[in-house]
């Protein structure tokens, strides 16, 4: 098994590379499950973004983030959908493609959460940001609602997005070319 080793504001992980296509490979860094990681990385996080009223994020793997930073600081979080739900009333959406995921897919905010955000100062997180089209995506749809962004945010920067000066993050994560 190929690894990559990486620390974490003092944490040290290794992480498994698994394929993106023929010519490269990603080390694949899930915060499902690691509760140390995300605690941290909440703390760490939160003493470098600007002051916020809602976290956000997109499903899936910036979910435990999300919610450790509102738990930690706003006490205020929204999560975009991937798939509509019978309970999104009045749905807005926009779509995306992900270095990730092989289909282009669409996130949803129902009317709950455009009337959680609509004002707010939001600050977008997610564990990693890597070409920024999710990233961006999400912009749109926090956009959208007409909440005001005031800051993005991650755990780790891969490949190129480790020169953005848009985004706030803790480590850099390469990508591994073959």
């Amino acid at each position: 098994m190929d690894t990559y080793k990486i620390n974490i504001e003092g944490l040290d992980r290794e992480l498994q590379k698994f394929p993106v296509n023929d010519k490269m490979d990603i080390a694949a860094f899930i915060m499902f499950g690691d509760v140390e990681v995300t605690e941290v990385a909440a703390r760490e996080l939160l003493k470098r973004v600007p002051e916020h009223d809602v976290v956000v994020t997109a499903e899936a793997k910036g979910i435990p983030l999300c919610y450790e930073m509102a738990r930690q600081g706003c006490r205020s979080y929204a999560v975009a959908r991937k798939g509509l739900k019978v309970y999104m009333r009045n749905p807005i959406e926009v779509t995306v493609n992900s270095i990730t995921t092989k289909n282009e897919q669409k996130l949803y905010f129902g009317e709950d959460d455009v009337n959680l955000l609509k004002g707010k100062r939001v600050l977008i997180v997610d564990d990693v940001i890597s070409t920024g089209n999710s990233l961006l995506a999400l912009e749109k749809l926090v956009e959208k609602t007409g909440a005001n962004i005031v800051g993005k945010a991650a755990v780790l920067a891969e490949g190129d997005a480790k020169d953005r000066d848009d985004i706030i993050f803790l480590g850099e994560l390469p990508l591994f070319f073959k």
